[in-house]
């Protein structure tokens, strides 16, 4: 009730376009949440544009590249859409003025992102993705740098050290760690919609096809090209302990961190399931509230992280081709995350824990499912 009508409009255009994510952002603390939400909601239309296919090349190009000059333009709004979330390009105007009404610093760096951002998805339009390097350029693009922006905000807020948002390679791994994930995760609903994001260098080595993965006589040799792509991800998993270690604010750490624990419990659901190629892999919702609940200080993340990249080692198969190097990546994460002293299982809790969680539970059921889903949204491809 004390927002200006241009912001109450924001939180209900964030709460129509992504009411999960309205859910966390809500939570941040101070200045930084309307940050945050006008954030989302610039890059939200700027993908609106991007996924939007009956805007043609030869408009759309020249719209991602200039995109982010549209934030200082009043007037500017796109009334073509076709997409479900076009609201926000057809009341940009009012997400532009909050936007300028936003200190400086915050303005220069969702500007810069968008702009970036914008001449990231021109390039990947009609581009495939071939190598391994290519994969990270394109992940950067639509979640390292998302990544980077909200880093960013973090320290300009002043709610976390300037190191934070200055650290840009830790920062891009926060992003690239979630959005390899969703990838990783989708392949059957990628390849049901025409979409293909898995990088051509490793799936080559496999199949003809990137396609030919799904077919029952390939499972074997998709499940090895599988191992392989998480074990590609992991990489990021000591970046992103290292960057939550330097995150003081709790409203920003639990924003940062149950996506984290989320996506690390996804990857080992993942491993080495053939379910990946014959339908949706997902954890429990039970599984993601507890990690919510405990995922609060650095510790529990590493104690979270320790057993899941267990859980992948115990099911590591010895002929697998990237044998070697999976266990080599746990073994450094491993070091990373050493539990000090009693490790919590997921599994064996004290009984006052189990009574506080119990009556957690049943206080506040409705707002945990709430979070769940958000926490869910936070690792989807489409939420970035």
């Amino acid at each position: 009730d004390s927002l200006g009508p241009g912001l109450r409009a924001c939180y209900r255009y964030l709460n129509q376009t992504s009411r999960s994510f309205a859910a966390v952002i809500q939570a941040l603390d101070g200045e930084l949440r309307h940050a945050v939400c006008i954030f989302y909601l610039v890059l939200r239309a700027l993908d609106t544009i991007e996924d939007d296919m009956t805007i043609s090349l030869d408009v759309k190009v020249p719209m991602l590249h200039e995109f982010h000059s549209y934030l200082y333009q009043p007037e500017w709004k796109y009334m073509e859409s076709k997409e479900k979330d076009r609201q926000v390009l057809e009341d940009f105007p009012t997400i532009s003025s909050e936007f300028r009404s936003l200190s400086k610093v915050y303005q220069d760096v969702i500007s810069d992102i968008c702009h970036k951002m914008g001449v990231g998805m021109a390039e990947f339009l009609e581009k495939k993705v071939d190598s391994q390097n290519e994969w990270d350029k394109y992940c950067h693009y639509v979640a390292g740098l998302v990544g980077i922006g909200l880093s960013r905000l973090f320290s300009a807020s002043e709610l976390e050290d300037p190191i934070v948002g200055q650290d840009t390679d830790l920062a891009n791994s926060m992003g690239l760690f979630l959005q390899k994930t969703n990838i990783i995760r989708d392949y059957l609903e990628d390849q049901l919609e025409g979409r293909e994001f898995w990088p051509r260098e490793v799936w080559s080595r496999y199949a003809k096809k990137l396609s030919d993965l799904a077919k029952p006589e390939n499972i074997d040799m998709a499940v090895q090209c599988l191992n392989e792509l998480i074990t590609n991800a992991l990489h990021h998993v000591p970046d992103v302990l290292t960057y939550l270690s330097r995150l003081k604010n709790q409203s920003v750490f639990n924003f940062c961190a149950i996506p984290q624990v989320m996506a690390i419990a996804t990857l080992a659901a993942c491993y080495n399931n053939k379910q990946v190629f014959r339908g949706v892999v997902k954890i429990r919702k039970g599984q993601a509230v507890t990690l919510m609940m405990d995922a609060t200080n650095i510790q529990a993340v590493k104690n979270i992280m320790y057993q899941y990249v267990e859980e992948i080692y115990q099911k590591i198969p010895s002929a697998d081709p990237s044998c070697h190097k999976t266990q080599q990546i746990v073994a450094s994460i491993r070091a990373r995350s050493l539990p000090r002293g009693p490790m919590a299982s997921r599994h064996h809790y004290s009984p006052i824990y189990v009574s506080c969680a119990m009556l957690l539970a049943a206080l506040s059921w409705q707002y945990l499912s709430t979070i769940t889903k958000a926490a869910e949204d936070l690792v989807q491809t489409g939420e970035n």
